[in-house]
């Protein structure tokens, strides 16, 4: 079984290259996104506990592979000096169930969060949109960017944090692209005038971040921070105004944005799933006067396809270590003469 680390990933990832890999990464998601119905699929359960929420995201095609990964989401945990969300996966072979890599996947979340979000802009921001708008410089806004810029040029991006420290590592780490940095004092100076909106908050309650009079027509908004049960970063009011795109209906409405509506309301309201984006049985937007919503969860179908394109890599690359995590038998009946050939049983 192959195990890759935080440093094999980093090696990989520069070997690569950055921006080639996110590029990877969207053809990967198109890829599986277009075989939605070759899944096996449910919504993620969750266990809500004190200061957080710890998830599992199981997912399986119909003839290579099981993946699923471990992910939480404890808001306080910058105050001790801890992430907010970290994440390890698993890609296993459906033919035999037998793991072939262990992995990270707290910086593989933050990379397919950037590459979703960046095919759903494709697919619904005006073509002429260049200025993004960014609420939220934690762990995955440089990501956001990042992925953005492989979809539209932009040309500036203004950005706001309750977190001064936060802004002040965001800025630092953008410092010397061709676009405009502009630091706001409020969310709502970020998003007054932009193309792209992007939210990405840690809160976990019904906030408005973004409030209903700021969105002017012909917006593009990626909301990413809504992703568990009662954690909402949209003014209510905003979303009868909007054509919105999910993920995945069924979880959406238990995660996302659309949560705090009925399911009879989100049905009316949702436009559509991303796979029928993507495969073409509905367009992303009409015209320029439309204002768009991506409420992006994020799903398991966007972790196995992080997941098989990195091993696939690893393997081209061969970076990764190699560990006996399941037991290697000549007869595969025979589990306990791996304890025996190691003296388990040998009394002292």
């Amino acid at each position: 079984m192959k195990i890759l680390s935080v440093e094999s990933l980093t090696k990989l990832i520069n070997r690569r290259g950055f921006n080639n890999y996110l590029r990877d990464l969207m053809q990967a998601l198109k890829r599986d996104f277009s075989c939605w119905q070759a899944f096996t699929k449910m919504p993620r359960p969750a266990m809500h506990v004190p200061g957080g929420v710890l998830e599992l995201m199981p997912i399986c095609d119909n003839e290579l592979y099981y993946t699923f990964k471990y992910v939480n989401c404890h808001p306080k945990n910058p105050f001790i000096g801890k992430q907010t969300v970290i994440a390890t996966g698993q890609l296993s072979q459906i033919d035999t169930g037998y793991p072939l890599m262990f992995s990270e996947m707290t910086m593989l979340t933050a990379l397919r969060t950037a590459a979703t979000s960046a095919l759903a802009t494709d697919l619904m921001a005006r073509n002429n949109a260049n200025k993004v708008a960014l609420i939220g410089a934690g762990a995955q806004s440089e990501f956001q960017v990042r992925g953005l810029q492989l979809v539209r040029d932009i040309k500036e991006v203004r950005y706001f944090d309750v977190d001064s420290k936060a802004m002040d590592k965001f800025e630092n780490n953008m410092f010397g692209n061709s676009f405009k940095l502009v630091r706001c004092k409020s969310a709502q100076q970020a998003v007054i005038g932009a193309d792209i909106i992007i939210t990405c908050t840690a809160c976990k309650a019904h906030v408005d971040v973004i409030k209903n009079n700021w969105i002017a027509a012909g917006v593009h908004i990626n909301a990413l921070g809504g992703d568990t049960v009662g954690k909402t970063e949209l003014e209510l009011s905003i979303l009868e105004r909007c054509r919105i795109v999910v993920e995945y209906f069924d979880q959406s409405l238990v995660e996302g944005e659309i949560q705090r509506l009925s399911k009879t309301e989100a049905k009316k309201l949702v436009y559509a799933e991303m796979h029928e984006l993507i495969t073409g049985v509905k367009k992303g937007r009409e015209n320029d006067s439309e204002i768009t919503l991506f409420d992006s969860v994020g799903i398991a179908l966007e972790d196995y396809s992080v997941l098989r394109l990195t091993y696939e890599l690893s393997e081209k690359y061969n970076i990764g270590a190699k560990l006996n995590i399941t037991p290697d038998l000549k007869d595969p009946k025979d589990l306990i003469s791996t304890l025996i050939k190691q003296n388990t049983f040998q009394e002292k």
